[in-house]
């Protein structure tokens, strides 16, 4: 009978599904800029404490650097939506905290071009065929050709 191997860790970490990277782009996809942060034009960094419970659900976030006008409400929203994978750990229901940071950059205006009037364009096809004249020889059948002439 062999020994369990033990792992590196006592207690082993949650980890968030897709990794990183995964996580990133939940936060950027259910991340909505409040109204009046656009307004006031405030942008920068939350950094938010969160606790996960052994199911792996956020049950608490709070802010420790605030930032205004609705980013801190909205950061807190983004983070308890957040689901992770809590390994087993021995039987012991343990309460994990991590620490994230939440960033808001204000949305780059896209520049429209002036309105210039469009220039219609005229197309124009040309098509040309030719017939072959009457062979004197029957073993070469040529085939009729055609031209296409497209103008813009």
């Amino acid at each position: 009978m062999q020994k369990e191997k033990k792992g590196k860790h006592f207690i082993q970490n949650p980890v968030y599904e897709g990794g990183l990277k995964a996580m990133r782009a939940f936060i950027s996809q259910h991340k909505k800029y409040p109204d009046k942060a656009l307004k006031e034009k405030v942008e920068g960094t939350v950094f938010i404490k969160y606790t996960i419970n052994y199911k792996g659900k956020v049950i608490d976030a709070k802010v420790l650097k605030s930032l205004g006008g609705g980013c801190d409400e909205e950061a807190v929203r983004i983070v308890k939506l957040l689901k992770f994978h809590v390994p087993k750990n021995r039987g012991i229901k343990v309460k994990f905290f991590k620490n994230i940071q939440i960033h808001f950059r204000l949305p780059k205006k896209k520049e429209k071009p002036q309105s210039e009037p469009q220039q219609q364009q005229q197309i124009s096809y040309t098509v040309t065929t030719s017939q072959p004249k009457k062979e004197v020889d029957k073993e070469e059948k040529g085939g009729g050709g055609y031209t296409i002439k497209i103008n813009y």
